[in-house]
């Protein structure tokens, strides 16, 4: 038996390819003490996968050049070195693109709560990313409007509908019209914005005919300069992610940053790293409300590591619909 993994090959020049990864087989790792070998079942694919094939400075190392590409993966203990773990635990692990690994740093999961991909989903990362960067930056108050960009998302779709929990008026911005019909219908946002239509200013205000308190950012680029100037005085800006900007070799050059200025906006970037002792707390309250049944999810699936590079430039288009994942088992 034998791994398969996936490699930076190369760095993007713009745009992602699929010549920037290789595919490598490797002989099945050996756990030391304290550790599990995991077969992984199942690999998240994240925008911020985009900057860590850059050598760009960031908030975390990038992957080097031949080395493994990285992300968290859900898989399922084949050997155990480890005192609280046994064959056959389902695992929340960082063991990136491949489908063997050794961890000292496995989190058991929970089968019977929810399906076991909704622990990289919903209940997991983006989950918690929504939760902290709307409630500690965005600080909604109840009657407030909360705008969200890449709204059909996995972070997103998350914060509308936390937003609504909380009592807001919630606002998603999408692509085409299938998804803001989802970002609708599906999840109950009162509004969406299609920002492929034509004329997204105009649209912006007919969704938000008393402003917006708090923007949600995930795009940056075009879209985070029209809702400069919808804001509202005070209004609490999340930058969260920059997918516009992450393939461009120009950034995009913000025009209406003077309304920071105007409105007295409070703009601030968040990683959700910044939360890692209360990620609990996160937890515990995405997992009440999925269990009440006021959290709705979707995936988008690709099937096999080979097609993993095929699902991150998907995602990078914005042609996924949902959390993108790779069924790797």
């Amino acid at each position: 038996m034998e791994n398969r993994r996936v490699v930076l090959a190369s760095r993007p020049q713009g745009a992602v390819s699929e010549d920037n990864f290789r595919i490598e087989s490797a002989p099945l790792p050996r756990c030391g003490d304290g550790e599990v070998l995991v077969r992984n079942l199942w690999l998240s694919l994240d925008p911020y996968m985009r900057g860590r094939m850059s050598d760009a400075k960031s908030y975390a190392k990038g992957v080097d050049i031949g080395e493994l590409m990285v992300g968290q993966t859900l898989g399922e203990v084949v050997e155990s070195r480890h005192p609280q773990l046994k064959k056959g635990d389902k695992v929340l692990t960082q063991l990136g693109w491949q489908l063997y690994g050794c961890t000292k740093d496995a989190v058991k999961i929970d089968e019977t709560r929810a399906p076991l991909t909704y622990y990289l989903g919903v209940l997991g990362m983006p989950g918690i990313t929504a939760y902290f960067g709307l409630k500690e930056i965005g600080s909604p108050k109840p009657g407030e409007t909360v705008v969200v960009s890449a709204a059909s998302g996995a972070v997103g779709s998350v914060v509308g509908q936390l937003a609504k929990i909380w009592g807001c008026r919630a606002v998603g911005i999408a692509g085409g019209p299938q998804k803001c019909e989802y970002v609708t219908g599906e999840l109950g946002f009162d509004a969406c914005v299609d920002y492929k239509a034509g004329d997204l200013h105009r649209d912006l205000q007919a969704a938000c005919p008393k402003g917006a308190d708090v923007y949600f950012d995930n795009v940056g680029g075009e879209i985070l300069d029209a809702m400069l100037r919808l804001t509202n005085l005070f209004a609490r800006i999340v930058v969260c992610g920059m997918i516009a900007d992450y393939s461009a070799t120009q950034p995009y050059a913000v025009r209406n940053l003077r309304f920071v200025l105007i409105n007295r906006i409070r703009m601030q970037g968040m990683i959700v790293f910044d939360w890692k002792a209360r990620y609990g707390e996160a937890l515990k309250a995405l997992g009440e409300y999925f269990a009440q049944g006021k959290l709705k999810y979707r995936e988008s699936i690709v099937e096999g590591l080979e097609n993993a590079p095929k699902g991150l430039i998907a995602l990078l288009r914005g042609q996924n619909f949902g959390k993108q994942l790779v069924k790797l088992a």
